[in-house]
C-alpha cells in the first residue's frame, strides 16, 4: 500500500496504473475508518483493479456549531485499516493543498441539498459537492464509492457528476451495521453507554415503518407516524426529522409507491444520528428493501 501526500503523487500513481493496464477504483472518506468503510472499499476492488481511498477531514463540510475540533483523526489505526483491506493508495493531503486559497468556487446542487439534512445543515453539501469534485478531478477514477446511509450525500453527488458530465461511475454500498441494527458511522463513537443502548431504536423504528407498508399501508404520513411513535416509545425524543421521499429525486410522498427513502435524523444525547431504508414497492404490492440507485 502507498501512501500519497501530495496531489502530484497521486496522479502520478493514477497514471502508472493506467500505463499497466489497470482501472481505479475511489473511495473518499474522512477518516475514523469502520467496518462501514470496508465494505466500501470491497465493492470498489470488485469494481475496478486498484483502489484508492481518501482520508481527508474536509472543513467546508461542517458547520460553525458542528464538531470538527473534536471530528477523531486516528491516522495510524485508518492507515492500519486500509492495509488490512487491501486498499492499494491511500491520499492524505493536508487542508493547505486541498485549499491552497481562500475558496471562491462552490459547487451546489440546491434541488437536492435543500431538504432533509440540508433544512439543519446550511452548506454542508456545498461543502461536500465541492471537496468531492476537487477529489474526483485530482484522483479521475473509473468509479467512485459512497455508502447508502448517507443517501442524500448520494444522490448530490450522483447529480453533480450526471449534470457536470464528470467521467465517472458512482457506485453505493450496502449500509453496514451492527448486530443491533445500528448504522455504523464515526460518530457512534460519541454515546455514552446508556445512549448507545437506546440508538438502534432508530432503526428498529424505520424497520417498523416497512412492517407497516408490507401491510399494504400506502399513506407516507401515517406510515411516518407510526415511525415516530416506535421512536419515542423506545426513547428517542428529539427527532429532527421522518420523511418519505422519492429515491432519485427526495421529493416528499404523498403516497409509498415505487421506490422511496424512508429517512430519520435524530439526536441521543448530544450525538446526532442519521439512518434510512429504500424500499422498492412493485406494482403487484410487493415490498422489497432495494438500493438507492
Amino acid at each position: 500500500m502507498e501512501r500519497l501526500v501530495k496531489i502530484a503523487e497521486v496522479r502520478r500513481f493514477v497514471r502508472a496504473e493506467r500505463a499497466a493496464g489497470r482501472t481505479v477504483a475511489f473511495v473518499p472518506t474522512i477518516g475514523a475508518l469502520h467496518e462501514g468503510h470496508g465494505l466500501c472499499v470491497a465493492v470498489a476492488k470488485s469494481s475496478a483493479d486498484a483502489v484508492i481511498v481518501s482520508i481527508f477531514v474536509n472543513p467546508t463540510q461542517f458547520g460553525p456549531s458542528e464538531d470538527l475540533s473534536k471530528y477523531p483523526r486516528p491516522l495510524s489505526r485508518d492507515l492500519a485499516f486500509c492495509s488490512e483491506w487491501g486498499v492499494d493508495g491511500v491520499f492524505v493531503p493536508s487542508k493547505e493543498d486541498m485549499y491552497p486559497a481562500a475558496q471562491d468556487v462552490w459547487v451546489g446542487v440546491e434541488r437536492f441539498s435543500s431538504p432533509l439534512c440540508g433544512r439543519t445543515r446550511a452548506g454542508h453539501f456545498r461543502g461536500v459537492a465541492t471537496v468531492v469534485l476537487k477529489l474526483l478531478n485530482i484522483v479521475q477514477p473509473d468509479a467512485a464509492v459512497f455508502g447508502q446511509k448517507d443517501a442524500q450525500q448520494a444522490v448530490v453527488i450522483r447529480a453533480m457528476v450526471e449534470q457536470l458530465d464528470v467521467p465517472v461511475r458512482i457506485v453505493l454500498s450496502p449500509t453496514a451495521r451492527e448486530p443491533d441494527g445500528l448504522a455504523m458511522s464515526s460518530r457512534n463513537a460519541y454515546l455514552s453507554a446508556e445512549e448507545r443502548a437506546r440508538a438502534p431504536w432508530i432503526h428498529r423504528a424505520l424497520v417498523r415503518g416497512r412492517e407497516i407498508v408490507s401491510r399494504g399501508e400506502r399513506d407516507a404520513s401515517l406510515v411516518a407516524c407510526g415511525i415516530r411513535r416506535e421512536m419515542e416509545t423506545h426513547g428517542i425524543g428529539e427527532i429532527e426529522y421522518i420523511e418519505i421521499v422519492g429515491a432519485r429525486d427526495l421529493a416528499a410522498a404523498r403516497r409509498i409507491e415505487g421506490r422511496v427513502l424512508i429517512a430519520a435524523a435524530a439526536r441521543v444525547g448530544t450525538t446526532r444520528l442519521i439512518d434510512n431504508l429504500v424500499l422498492l414497492v412493485k406494482p403487484d404490492g410487493a415490498v422489497e428493501d432495494a438500493m438507492l440507485f
